[in-house]
């Protein structure tokens, strides 16, 4: 039991070295970025779209950042489920209370039985434009932008290898849910990853329109579960490349319960388990995150109940290195992602020593919760969301199988969690 001690801690402080050093490469490009808004003249039409099922917490807020850029020529295309919805209510009184011009309003006409509704609000909101838009833009109810979002979003595409560009989204460590530690944790992890694998966050990324076309886009967003994860594989058959901007980080206020997050993460990993160009990478680093913690800390507890000290002392204390190493890089990310959010004028977020402890704490627990759900998320067949479920067969074997209007039932009891 010794040898496999020794073998499992040093295997552990190993991929801990290599997280390290990947966490690096991502604060490097916050650090070194250089924003490159172009002047307005040389910025282009752009059509900015958002899908609307039920009234997010901050939808309101939301609607009033993006109605408020610093961009001389874009349109608001909002597509929600139906004129019965909660947040059509919400959509047109901020439209009112604005007095905007540049926004159109429109309930999904169809509700196609080969895709989800997200991409059949999609795809109808794409056919929809015209010629005169030269960029698309995409964003989700539970992002709040800074006025120079898509200024900054659309800048990049001026260079004839980048098809797309994207942000990401950023939790705060200070919810006063479990399951919103947790899922601060695991988006870390994530933001990281998707930095690396070049894959886009569907609530706020940007794409030429002429791609859309030329990549046959529209044709697979109508037969799909999920619209982002395949953006980096069709754009890489062109040519192009999608191109992360550190500024466009967005911080999410929205809180989460431990109970809900799971399901949540099932639904994730499905779509990543569906299009992820690379997901066999994704499970790679699952196990080397999930499994390899889990079995010493198993080991630790085999240990103590054999009466072999030592194994126990040497497990526990390559495990606490591990994870104190892990909270080290935690707050490295926290520090370099606050410069960032800092410069829009977000406010710093202040990290008292409990909830450091917290963290410490969601450290190992994240990577059970994480891990029952990839293992749950692997014979995922059905899904069940914001009132509709969806069958599926594959990537390309999607099925509405129930839909209802949403309802203001549906909403959870405090307002701040996410629906």
């Amino acid at each position: 039991m010794n040898e496999l001690a020794i073998f499992l801690s040093k295997s552990l402080l190993g991929w801990l070295a290599i997280q390290v050093c990947l966490t690096a490469v991502f604060l490097f490009s916050l650090r070194s970025f250089q924003k490159n808004s172009s002047p307005d003249n040389q910025l282009l039409k752009t059509a900015v779209i958002l899908c609307l099922r039920g009234a997010d917490p901050f939808l309101t807020n939301c609607l009033r950042s993006l109605l408020n850029q610093n961009y001389p020529q874009y349109d608001l295309k909002l597509i929600v489920d139906s004129q019965e919805d909660p947040a059509w209510k919400i959509a047109t009184d901020v439209i009112y209370e604005q007095r905007a011009t540049n926004v159109q309003i429109s309930p999904l006409r169809m509700q196609r039985y080969n895709c989800s509704l997200k991409c059949s609000s999609l795809v109808q909101a794409v056919s929809n434009l015209d010629d005169s838009y030269k960029v698309v833009a995409f964003v989700d109810a539970d992002t709040v932008v800074h006025p120079n979002w898509l200024r900054e979003l659309v800048s990049p595409l001026a260079h004839p290898k980048v098809g797309a560009t994207t942000g990401n989204r950023w939790y705060l460590p200070t919810g006063k849910y479990w399951g919103s530690l947790v899922r601060y944790v695991g988006n870390i992890s994530t933001v990281v990853q998707m930095y690396l694998f070049q894959i886009p966050w569907g609530g706020s990324w940007a794409i030429k329109t002429e791609l859309l076309r030329q990549t046959g886009l529209l044709d697979k967003w109508g037969q799909a579960f999920n619209e982002d994860t395949m953006i980096r594989k069709v754009l890489k058959k062109h040519g192009m490349q999608v191109k992360f901007v550190p500024s466009l980080i967005m911080l999410n206020r929205e809180e989460c319960e431990l109970a809900s997050l799971r399901y949540s993460l099932m639904r994730q990993l499905l779509s990543s388990r569906l299009y992820h160009p690379l997901w066999l990478a994704v499970v790679s680093d699952a196990i080397s995150s999930i499994l390899m913690p889990t079995l010493v800390i198993v080991l630790f507890v085999a240990a103590l109940l054999t009466g072999q000290w030592n194994v126990a002392a040497l497990s526990f204390g390559y495990f606490g290195s591990y994870t104190l190493g892990l909270l080290f890089m935690m707050l490295a990310l926290e520090q370099g992602v606050q410069q960032v959010v800092r410069k829009h004028g977000e406010p710093m977020t202040e990290l008292s020593a409990t909830t450091v402890m917290k963290m410490l704490i969601a450290i190992p627990l994240t990577q059970w919760v994480y891990g029952l759900a990839m293992i749950s998320s692997l014979g995922m067949q059905r899904v069940n969301w914001r009132g509709v479920s969806y069958q599926i067969k594959g990537p390309w074997g999607i099925r509405l199988v129930e839909y209802r209007p949403y309802q203001l039932l549906d909403e959870p009891n405090d307002s701040k969690v996410s629906i």
